[in-house]
C-alpha cells in the first residue's frame, strides 16, 4: 500500500463526519482498479479493527449503461457491515448521510460457502438459502457524485446502508430474470425495473462477486448477505421520505428517511 493509498483512505474515512470531499484525482487515476481496491481494503481493515463486522458484500455497477458511463467493462463490490443494516420498516436518520440515493435490489442470503474462483450462477443458486427484496442506500463521500470508477471503488462501492425484507423465500420456482420491481417514494412510483437489469440476471451478478472475492482470498461464506445490484434507476432521498420496494414474486421492504 502506497502513501497515496493511505492518504486517500484517510480522506474518505474523515468524509463520513466532515462532509464530502473532491474526487480522488490527486491519489488515483480514474480507472486504477488495483489502487482503488487497495484504498477500499485499507478502510475495510481499519473498520474491522474498530469492531465493525462484515455481514456480506454488495455488487455495484451491474448495469452495462453505468459501466459505459464510467469507462469500465466490469462491476465493482463493497463490504456490508453489520451497522449498515436498517430494519425492514425502520428509520434511517438523515444526520447519518451526506447525499443518499435509494435503489431497489434482489438480495441473497447464503446457506453455504462459495470458495471457487470459477463459481457459476448454478453454484450460487445451489448455495442460496433465501431470496429477499432489498433496498440499498448508496451515498458517495465524493462531492456532488462526480465519481470515476476509482472513486466509487475506493469509497466502498459508494455504499452506506441497506434494508433486507424481513421475510424471504426459497429460490426454487422463483423467476428472478423477469421479476418486476416497483419502488415507491411517499406512495408515488419513483423507479421501475426488472431482475434482468442486474448483469443480465441477479445470479450472474452474485456469481461474478463470488468469483472475484474467491480470487482475492476473501470468499463469500454461509450466512453472508449478497446485494446483487440495482434493478432500476436510483432515487435521491429527502428527509421524511418513506420508501417501499416491491419485487414481484419475492416480496417487499421499506424504510423511512427520518429520525424515529
Amino acid at each position: 500500500m502506497s502513501d497515496n493509498h493511505q492518504a486517500a483512505a484517510r480522506l474518505l474515512r474523515e468524509a463520513y463526519s466532515g462532509g464530502a470531499v473532491p474526487p480522488l484525482r490527486d491519489y488515483l487515476e480514474p480507472v486504477d482498479i488495483a489502487g482503488a481496491y487497495a484504498v477500499q481494503e485499507i478502510n475495510t481493515r481499519f473498520w474491522q479493527e474498530q469492531g465493525r463486522r462484515i455481514v456480506g458484500r454488495k455488487a455495484g455497477l451491474t448495469a452495462r449503461a453505468v459501466q459505459k458511463q464510467l469507462g469500465v467493462d466490469q462491476p465493482d463490490f463493497g463490504a456490508l457491515f453489520d451497522d449498515m443494516q436498517v430494519a425492514d420498516g425502520g428509520f434511517l436518520d438523515p444526520a447519518r448521510c451526506l447525499q443518499p440515493k435509494a435503489e431497489a435490489e434482489i438480495a441473497f442470503v447464503l446457506g453455504a460457502d462459495l470458495l471457487s474462483p470459477e463459481a457459476t450462477a448454478d453454484d450460487v443458486a445451489a448455495a442460496v438459502s433465501g431470496v429477499h427484496a432489498a433496498i440499498e442506500i448508496v451515498d458517495s463521500r465524493i462531492a456532488d457524485w462526480k465519481i470515476t470508477f476509482s472513486d466509487t471503488v475506493a469509497d466502498n462501492g459508494s455504499s452506506a446502508f441497506f434494508v433486507l425484507a424481513g421475510e424471504g423465500r426459497g429460490l426454487e420456482g422463483t423467476d428472478l430474470y423477469t421479476a418486476g420491481m416497483v419502488m415507491e417514494v411517499n406512495g408515488a412510483i419513483a423507479s421501475v425495473g426488472v431482475g434482468a437489469a442486474a448483469l443480465g440476471h441477479p445470479l450472474n451478478a452474485a456469481a461474478w462477486l463470488a468469483r472475484t472475492l474467491a480470487a482475492r482470498g476473501a470468499p463469500l461464506r454461509a450466512g453472508d448477505i449478497v446485494l446483487a445490484g440495482a434493478l432500476g434507476p436510483m432515487v435521491a432521498l429527502n428527509p421524511g421520505d418513506h420508501v417501499v420496494a416491491r419485487v414481484g414474486g419475492i416480496g417487499a421492504c421499506s424504510f423511512t428517511y427520518s429520525k424515529e
